[in-house]
């Protein structure tokens, strides 16, 4: 079970494993994984839950973590927007069963690709190194057959090759250090938006829950289409037009070519949907200058005021 307001990664690999994606419908307000919704999409054939951190707001751990409890399933967060967030005052990471993090250009560090799992638990933890290096091992601990010197290895498993190069962990551990600046700059920038756009009709602002200390991967605000003579795609293109790189995050996975071919259709998750055809994620990143920040409120302002009844 997954949620639709995702890259489709979310949703992919349970397909590599041979499983069946569902997902589960969001919260209006917060944008994450519907708890209640999450506890009505399970089956007999549940196996795990893997909630999204969307725009680097923690989901409602203790809330999916009790139902995983109670059905016996396994809870892997996609924490690709949330590296350095909090909840309840911990740091995520160690809170589920497992925790992913993505590395990509675009993350708050980057190792150009790549990115890491974490996991308390010693049998998962040995599973994840099998299943990175095609499920080969040279740990004498868990070798089937009798060591035969130093050179041997035993294939235990079916892995990929998922190893990380020395030279991107080395850019990532660099990168590492400076995760603090660009936390408090991200959080500077989303600040200067919320205190900027506050009295913007027309448009809903990023709604934070009080157990969540966002990362602000992104910067989404919905709008109040009804309040505009035109669609969000004439107010994007407009405001691409005035040189912000405006995006859209996410299309609803399985509104893709490839899901509708597995026979998923539109109409799953109603909240999902409105909210896809109401969002853009104005840009935020660590290098944006003050001055950058107001060119954005600027260009919104006129776009909106513009379109507006």
């Amino acid at each position: 079970i997954t949620s639709p307001i995702t890259f489709a990664a979310s949703a992919n690999c349970v397909l590599y494993q041979g499983g069946k994606p569902v997902f589960a419908d969001i919260n209006p307000k917060s944008y994450n994984i519907d708890v209640e919704d999450i506890e009505r999409k399970i089956t007999k054939k549940t196996k795990a839950i893997i909630p999204v951190d969307f725009t680097g707001q923690v989901v409602d751990i203790d809330g999916i973590n009790e139902i995983a409890k109670k059905y016996g399933l396994v809870v892997i967060e996609d924490a690709a927007h949330s590296l350095g967030a909090e909840y309840k005052g911990n740091k995520i990471g160690s809170l589920v069963d497992m925790t992913t993090f993505s590395f990509h250009p675009v993350k708050h560090i980057t190792t150009g690709e790549g990115g890491m799992i974490t996991t308390n638990d010693d049998e998962l933890y040995n599973k994840l190194k099998l299943f990175r290096t095609h499920g080969i091992t040279r740990d004498k601990g868990i070798l089937y057959n009798k060591d035969e010197g130093p050179w041997y290895y035993e294939q235990l498993e079916l892995g990929y090759n998922y190893r990380i190069t020395d030279i991107q962990a080395a850019l990532g551990i660099s990168q590492l250090k400076k995760i603090d600046k660009f936390l408090r700059r991200r959080k500077e920038i989303a600040t200067k938006y919320n205190e900027y756009l506050k009295d913007i009709d027309g448009i809903i602002l990023p709604y934070q829950e009080e157990f969540s200390k966002s990362a602000w991967h992104l910067y989404v605000i919905q709008l109040e289409l009804e309040k505009f003579k035109v669609g969000r795609r004439e107010i994007f293109e407009a405001l691409r037009g005035e040189n912000i790189g405006v995006n859209v995050h996410y299309i609803p996975v399985y509104y893709h070519p490839y899901y509708n071919r597995l026979g998923y259709e539109k109409g799953l998750c109603p909240n999902a949907e409105r909210l896809y055809e109401r969002i853009i994620t104005l840009p935020l990143y660590p290098k944006m200058k003050d001055k950058d920040i107001e060119d954005v409120v600027d260009a919104l302002d006129k776009v909106l005021k513009y379109y507006r009844r």
